[in-house]
């Protein structure tokens, strides 16, 4: 199986902020919490709201069309 992107997760003091998502995204991450947990010898996987962050920060630190634009 392929490795997951996303690595283990660094606490850091939060912002708020209030999304809302469709449930088959919301399954999706759920899933995905699980295969992380497994992945980083979590004995429980992650809360949807504590993946978040770091799968957007992951994108957006990858996306090159938004770094160009950045310059």
């Amino acid at each position: 199986m392929s490795r997951l992107r996303l690595g283990p997760i660094v606490d850091e003091k939060p912002v708020k902020a209030a999304v809302e998502l469709t449930g088959k995204l919301a399954r999706d991450l759920a899933d995905y919490a699980v295969a992380h947990a497994k992945e980083n010898g979590l004995s429980e996987p992650l809360s949807i709201e504590r993946l978040i962050p770091p799968m957007l920060e992951r994108f957006v630190a990858t996306d090159r069309g938004f770094a160009k634009a950045r310059r």
